[in-house]
């Protein structure tokens, strides 16, 4: 393998009834994307002809038949393009939520998973879906995350990381109902999401990470009057993870603990739920914050913000998101294939 080979990343257009194809086109038109990877765009050609007449663009696409083709390609001052057929105008109404559209994103990533099967992708970032259009569409599980894992064969513990401008969160329990979270809160799993929100961070360059784990309840538990799991189950797991040489801190209120991020004390914190993480990072920068697949075998990315119907086909959307997650792709796939 050549040391200065550029990782083969993979681009998808989302939901087709959302911002993405626009969100894409945006992408594409800058000219640093290319520069840091060597880019192959997966999704139906009259999407991709939208989004481009959306967002004012004209990106000259280099056309390929496989996947394949991609790594060994001698010109790359053109993106490729792998287009397939997997939704119809038709079938798409802008800003609504459907079954085709769901289908037509699940085809994609699932066309792009046999691709880093075969050895022909090193990242994948997909641009924002919809998870009711999904399940519409076939999707079997809670999120894609889990989809992923099970069709790329995941046994290992794996959850979804947000980060913004070089901070990172990870989460015990993601998209379930609330009054489940407490089930959750277990040694093992926040042993496990500490631990891979370490490794990553260290795949994604940095050396020595910064990780601190919040608590669940008000103030912490007050000592065990408001809550006892920060002193029987959190403090623990964070002993364990230092008796094995991993320097994380906490548990620490979370009303507070993001205070310690902003002013740059942290590089990432270790959540209870989704919510808890979630509210903090979207207020510190909506438009900037990226959601990593992490635990798989590959850097998965996406903008981690949803579909934005109300604004599509209005040529309105920020695609800040999205570069930010192409940049994490394509470092942390550049990593991998090294």
């Amino acid at each position: 393998m050549n040391p200065s080979e550029l990782p083969v990343v993979a681009l998808t257009l989302g939901d087709p009834a959302g911002i993405g194809a626009e969100l894409i086109a945006r992408l594409l038109a800058r000219p640093e994307t290319g520069a840091t990877a060597n880019v192959v765009l997966v999704g139906d050609r009259w999407l991709w002809d939208e989004g481009q007449r959306i967002a004012g663009s004209a990106v000259e696409l280099a056309p390929v038949a496989s996947f394949a083709e991609v790594r060994g390609r001698a010109d790359r001052s053109r993106p490729a393009f792998l287009a397939v057929d997997t939704v119809l105008p038709s079938q798409v109404q802008r800003g609504v939520a459907a079954a085709p559209g769901g289908a037509s994103v699940l085809a994609v990533l699932d066309r792009c998973m046999d691709a880093v099967q075969a050895g022909h992708v090193d990242a994948i970032t997909f641009a924002p879906l919809n998870k009711q259009a999904m399940k519409l569409g076939g999707l079997k599980h809670e999120d894609e995350l889990h989809h992923f894992a099970e069709y790329l064969g995941v046994s290992g513990y794996f959850c979804e990381f947000n980060t913004l401008r070089g901070l990172w969160t990870s989460r015990i329990s993601s998209h379930v109902p609330l009054k489940d979270v407490p089930k959750y809160i277990e040694h093992q799993r926040i042993v496990d999401a500490a631990t891979l929100i370490y490794r990553s961070l260290q795949a994604n360059g940095v050396a020595a990470p910064r990780v601190a784990v919040a608590g669940i309840n008000p103030h912490n538990g007050d000592g065990g009057t408001c809550g006892r799991e920060e002193i029987e189950v959190i403090a623990p797991a964070v002993a364990t993870l230092n008796a094995r040489g991993l320097p994380v801190v906490g548990p620490f209120p979370a009303d507070t603990i993001f205070l310690r991020a902003r002013d740059g004390e942290l590089d990432a914190i270790v959540t209870m739920y989704h919510d808890q993480g979630q509210i903090a990072l979207k207020l510190l920068g909506f438009s900037q914050g990226v959601t990593v697949q992490g635990g798989l075998p590959i850097p998965i990315t996406t903008p981690a913000h949803g579909t934005a119907y109300d604004i599509a086909g209005l040529g309105r959307a920020n695609v800040d998101a999205t570069a930010n997650a192409f940049a994490i792709a394509a470092r942390m796939g550049r990593a991998r294939l090294n």
